[in-house]
């Protein structure tokens, strides 16, 4: 079985790097930049990683794996979700994302600017080298690359509606400053959820896996081994 890592918007496999890297485990990362639909991306990483696997997911990412565990249930054997959620398009989000696909195509480095410091823990907002990481993976993704995962946020199932069904192991995560993906969010999915655990870190938002590698490893580790999960590959 291979473990498979999932970024969320704008993001690559860096976000998971140094909490694969505790894990002991390759950094297999799924590309989320090419399609325009979470079932395209749910798709597209079933077809390049063949036989069982277990899915770690940050924010979109993690709709992704949901989807992944819908589709092919008999293969996906279980879920780490950070910094998700479950519901559809809520009112006047589409103007909002809108505005920052216009600013993207204008210029990345402000749209980096004006969107990464909410999605911080504000002790982390003034860390230069954490902020400076996050601003160039940002710019590297490209406005092309953000318009097409806004279209895919944008038209998300509710994945609300597959919890229920998934019976594999879940582990939903967060932090404790994450006001983008809060704690509640992921009570309210773990109670759709058949076997789901909440694990809330302080210090950390919404980049959880990159502001708090070594809590989140520490988590995933003792989640995997309550399951029985191999750690290792």
């Amino acid at each position: 079985m291979r473990t498979i890592f999932l970024p969320g918007l704008l993001s690559d496999g860096r976000v998971w790097q140094e909490v694969a890297d505790r894990l002991n485990l390759p950094l297999l990362a799924a590309d989320l930049s090419r399609d325009d639909s979470i079932g395209g991306m749910a798709a597209r990483a079933l077809a390049d990683f063949d036989g069982p696997i277990s899915v770690i997911g940050h924010s979109m990412g993690g709709r992704v794996a949901i989807e992944m565990a819908r589709r092919q249930p008999d293969r996906v054997t279980s879920l780490v979700l950070a910094n998700t959620g479950h519901a559809p398009m809520k009112l006047g989000e589409e103007e909002k994302r809108g505005r920052l696909v216009e600013l993207g195509w204008q210029d990345m480095g402000e749209l980096a600017d004006i969107w990464l410091p909410p999605m911080l823990a504000p002790d982390r907002i003034h860390d230069s080298v954490l902020v400076n990481n996050l601003s160039t993976m940002v710019m590297e993704a490209g406005p092309e690359v953000h318009e097409r995962q806004i279209r895919a946020l944008l038209s998300r199932p509710n994945a609300g509606a597959a919890l229920p069904g998934i019976t594999c192991p879940v582990l939903l995560m967060t932090g404790a400053q994450d006001g983008w993906s809060p704690e509640a969010q992921h009570r309210e999915m773990a109670a759709m959820t058949p076997d789901a655990t909440v694990e809330i870190i302080d210090g950390a938002g919404h980049f959880l896996p990159i502001e708090r590698p070594g809590q989140t490893a520490d988590v995933i580790r003792w989640w995997m081994s309550q399951h029985q999960i191999p750690a290792a590959n």
